[in-house]
Parts: structure tokens; sequence; C-alpha cells
């Protein structure tokens, strides 16, 4: 039994802003494990695992993560997820294109993982299904988080899309990640609290609304908690921020942090990776120090 699993494919990423053209590892998957290995949950006495799909040609990817110290199942498949993020000027906005996909999860490869808290990262609506979504609720705290779900590709160009089968997953989602955009896109609503009030009565537990630079909000039991926006002294990348903040919260809420401590714990580890290019890099130590700061 683990503490926490994130199950979720690594990717091959280019990202481009307007001052950096890079090739690097990504992935909901790659940021939550590298962004754990800075936390060191061994030394808080947590366990964590990742279960990933790669292309065999792509193994090595995994096998960094491995020498890492994570504890990592890969499942082949025919190819290894292909991202390229190309940001503007205001980099809360970009433009995706998915060149190659990795295969589906499926059920049965997952049977036998065991953990307190399942976070499915999914890329690509395909990436899971309802029958994974009902499997890890009846043994598991699930958080997903949506952004994968709203994606549609054509002709290798990602488009905002509902998701068509939300009411049935949602009911079975413990902690649900979303931003702004995708939250209007999943309810039809653009007030913050309605969105998270309609996803409650949908069936989810927690709501993790995350608002850029103005903060985030975190819904439960009809009490709406706000999270502070953390300082950071530069906006460098921010792939992987939503990620960051889902990380920095599970990890928080495993050690017995209540809602409103891991809030902000998230805001702040998420706000420290946006200062570069890459996952969260500092220490909990760190992140504890600011926390405490502000």
């Amino acid at each position: 039994m683990y503490d926490i699993c994130c199950i979720g494919h690594l990717t091959r990423d280019h990202i481009v802003t307007p001052d950096s053209d890079i090739y690097m590892p990504g992935g909901t998957s790659y940021y939550v494990s590298l962004g754990m290995v800075a936390l060191r949950p061994e030394v808080h006495g947590l366990s964590y695992k990742l279960v990933t799909s790669l292309a065999e040609k792509d193994m090595a990817l995994a096998d960094e993560l491995t020498n890492r110290g994570i504890d990592t199942t890969v499942i082949p498949s025919r190819e290894t997820m292909f991202f390229e993020n190309i940001y503007g000027t205001n980099l809360n906005e970009r433009r995706q294109r998915v060149t190659a996909t990795a295969d589906a999860f499926r059920p049965d490869d997952l049977r036998d993982i065991n953990a307190k808290y399942v976070i499915l990262g999914s890329l690509l609506a395909e990436d899971f299904s309802i029958e994974i979504f009902e499997h890890f609720h009846r043994k598991s705290i699930l958080a997903v988080d949506a952004q994968g779900f709203l994606r549609s590709v054509r002709n290798q160009h990602v488009y905002d899309t509902d998701w068509s089968w939300k009411k049935e997953a949602l009911k079975h989602t413990d902690i649900l990640k979303i931003n702004q955009r995708e939250g209007e896109i999943l309810t039809g609503e653009s007030n913050m609290e309605t969105i998270c009030a309609r996803l409650a009565e949908w069936g989810v537990r927690e709501i993790l609304l995350t608002l850029g630079d103005k903060g985030s909000l975190i819904f439960r039991d009809g009490i709406v908690h706000r999270i502070a926006a953390s300082h950071t002294d530069a906006v460098i990348d921010t792939t992987g921020c939503g990620d960051t903040y889902m990380m920095g919260y599970i990890f928080q809420r495993t050690l017995g942090a209540d809602i409103q401590q891991a809030g902000q714990f998230a805001s702040v580890v998420s706000a420290m990776k946006l200062a570069n290019h890459g996952p969260f890099n500092g220490s909990y130590d760190e992140a504890i120090a600011r926390m405490l700061q502000r």
C-alpha cells in the first residue's frame, strides 16, 4: 500500500516561449514525480509510486526517474506522447499540438495498484476509462486533473471541448483540479463559486480551482477556502504549474494538513516552480519557510 500513486503518460515536450525553445520530458506524471523527489516523501514517512506508459525507444525517460529513487512501473505503448506547447507574451495562454499519442491505460494493467491517494494525470480524453474511475474510487481517494478530458485533437492541433461522460466520471472523483477556463467548459457557468457548487452537485468532494495570479480557491462541503497567490521572483515557464499545485496539495493532505494549510503550500510550490523550466526543484523546508513569511 503506497501513500500516493500517480498514473499518467510521460511525454516528450517541445516548449516555446518568447525567450526560449527547449525539448524536455513532461506530462502530469513527470511534474508530479519530480516534485515529489524534491519534497522527499520518504523523510516524512510517505511512500510514492509512478505508473506510466512509454514506447520502447523512450524507456530512458523512465530510467531517469528510477535513478532518482522513484518506484516506477512502465506499461509498454506503441508510441510515446509528444506535445508542443507554444506561449506568447501572456504565459497563461498557450497553443498546443500533439504529434504522437500513447496507448490508453487499461483497467487490467492497474488492478494491483494500491494507494491511499491515486492521481490520474490525464493528457487526452482517451487516457482513462470510466472503469478505472470506478475501480479506484472504491479503494482510494481519487484525484483527477480535468485538463486532458477537455482536449480534442484534430490534425495534430488541440482544441477545448466538453467532457462527454463527465457526470459518470465526476461522481467517482474525490478531488478535482481545474482552472477557470476548464470550470466554464465543464459547467457552462462563469461565477467561480457557482462552478464549484455545480461540480459538487455532480459528486466531486473537493474542487481545487486555480486562478493564476489571482490565487486559487478550494471548495468542500459548501465552504469556499480562498488561497492567496504566492510571490514568485520570475515567471519563466507555466507548463506544469497546475500539476505542481495538485502535487503539493495532496502531499500536505497526506501529512494531515487541513484544507487551508494544504492550499497555501500548493500555492507556494507552484509559484516556486514558475521561476524555472521543468518541475518544482525547491525543498520542503524552503516551501514551509515561504508559507510562514506570507
